[in-house]
């Protein structure tokens, strides 16, 4: 069986290729299927290649979360079965949900590719560019929810077997909960928060520094309520 320090050094650097990949693909690569004018119906067909390499790279990032619970899933489930299973259901309907985002983000391209060929009927095209853009909003939305549900599994196995010190794993918890809080509020039509995102951020960032500076610890007794840490 894998040592844990080697597990965690693994999700570490899975990890830290996540955290790479997330701008570049949302802020870079895709950057041209953004709101701001001249807004992807027009600007998307000029940048095929960019949008095709971003699908594949966001796609990847959603395989990268399934890796994850992979490497994990021994280790895991050692500790705690159900836990186990929980965190890698999620990975896998996390993987689903990717392939059905970039779906929609390669039919961004192909609508705007027609577009740019087509020779009248302009307002047809503007509705479709509507339900077709909220298609891969509301997609990536759900995405976000479901990741959001991973990292929270993630932390909470961390915290009842001392994987990583206790306090650390709480709080991101806690940064985990406010992604889910942010996003389930956009749901409801309220602007996302994007300031509830930055605690996460930065419990990621320690986090990779730590699994590959440290690893994880050996599973240490579960802290049950009521019962005195271990810690």
């Amino acid at each position: 069986m894998t040592s844990p320090k080697t597990t965690g050094r693994t999700i570490g650097v899975l990890l830290l290729v996540q955290m790479i990949c997330g701008p570049l693909v949302n802020f870079v690569l895709l950057g041209v299927l953004s709101k701001d004018p001249p807004g992807f119906l027009v600007a998307a067909a000029a940048n095929a290649r960019q949008i095709s390499l971003g699908a594949l790279v966001g796609l990847g990032m959603g395989v990268l979360s399934l890796a994850i619970a992979i490497v994990a899933w021994p280790m895991v489930r050692r500790c705690n079965e159900r836990m186990a299973l929980g965190l890698l259901a999620l990975a896998i309907i996390g993987v689903a949900l990717s392939g059905v985002e970039q779906s929609a983000v390669l039919s961004m391209l192909s609508l705007s590719q027609a577009y740019s060929k087509a020779t009248g009927d302009a307002a047809m095209f503007q509705a479709l560019a509507l339900t077709v853009g909220a298609a891969r909003t509301w997609a990536h939305t759900m995405h976000l929810l479901v990741e959001g549900g991973v990292i929270f599994v993630l932390y909470g196995v961390f915290y009842r077997y001392a994987l990583i010190p206790r306090a650390w794993a709480a709080f991101g918890m806690v940064a985990a909960t406010l992604l889910i809080s942010a996003v389930a509020m956009s749901v409801f039509g309220h602007a996302f928060e994007f300031p509830l995102l930055m605690p996460l951020g930065s419990s990621q960032l320690a986090l990779v520094v730590w699994l590959m500076v440290k690893g994880l610890a050996e599973p240490r007794q579960p802290l049950h309520v009521g019962a005195p840490s271990a810690a």
